[in-house]
């Protein structure tokens, strides 16, 4: 599926979005590509495998180009035996907040101690509510994407 992808991405500042989740899962990623210009992401959410092409951000980093494929779990297995060094390990998070859904990322192995969340919007300006635990804004920063973390983990910050 093509479509462009707005979101803006936060710090979170404690647990407290656990007990608001709805659900949650686990995901194990892997980049076959972690140019900013093509990134390709390899992906396990839950009980499905996906593969992912990201174009490069606007300026602001709010909005870029993304095409996601739904692929057999065993083909992204074997694909994440050749992506670049560095697995991202992560538990979702969904959190209702008024009309909008909030991903929050728990990450675990190299990127234990952070966790970063997520709103996905239908226009840039569009407003939305935010929890308070939602802490700094960090959308557009590089450090905070997930092939960057992949090759420059939290720990080595």
């Amino acid at each position: 599926m093509v479509n462009k992808e707005i979101e803006r991405k936060f710090l979170v500042l404690n647990d407290d979005f656990k007990k608001e989740s709805f659900k949650n899962e686990r995901i194990v990623q892997g980049f076959l590509s972690s140019v900013p210009e093509r990134t390709v992401r390899v992906r396990i959410s839950g009980e499905k495998g996906f593969i992912t092409v990201k174009g490069i951000g606007n300026r602001s980093g709010t909005t870029r180009f993304e095409w996601e494929k739904e692929i057999d779990v065993s083909e992204a297995e074997n694909l994440l035996l050749i992506c670049e060094p560095g697995t991202i390990e992560k538990i979702r998070y969904f959190v209702k907040s008024g009309a909008h859904i909030f991903e929050i990322d728990e990450f675990g192995l190299e990127n234990q101690g952070l966790t970063v969340a997520e709103i996905e919007l239908n226009d840039e300006e569009e407003s939305y509510i935010k929890p308070l635990w939602l802490g700094a804004e960090v959308t557009g920063q590089a450090k905070y994407y997930n092939s960057s973390l992949a090759r420059k983990p939290f720990n080595q910050w």
